[in-house]
């Protein structure tokens, strides 16, 4: 019940990706930016579209989306328990 590429809108083309932004031009990049809810989600689907494209749909596809997948399940994991996992490492145990 996903989207296809043709639903999804198009980011604009004359705008920069953002690692070609120079610090100085980056609060004018953020202001052309959509960010109303929709536009998160839009964005979203094209990163995950993106990804797909690159790894998963492909001839020869590997374990690399899968292991990429894990380790953000990791780091994400560990953020969340972080809170409770810091009062351990501060405990004494003797």
């Amino acid at each position: 019940m996903g989207l296809s590429a043709s639903q999804i809108p198009e980011a604009p083309k004359k705008d920069l990706p953002l690692w070609d932004v120079k610090l100085g031009e980056l609060p004018k990049w953020v202001g052309r930016r959509d960010i109303s809810p929709t536009g998160v989600y839009f964005a979203f689907k094209r990163a995950e579209l993106k990804f797909h494209n690159k790894y998963v749909h492909v001839k020869r596809g590997g374990i690399a989306p899968y292991a990429m997948m894990l380790t953000g399940y990791c780091i994400i994991s560990y953020i969340w328990s972080y809170d409770h996992l810091k009062h351990d490492m501060l405990r004494k145990h003797h």
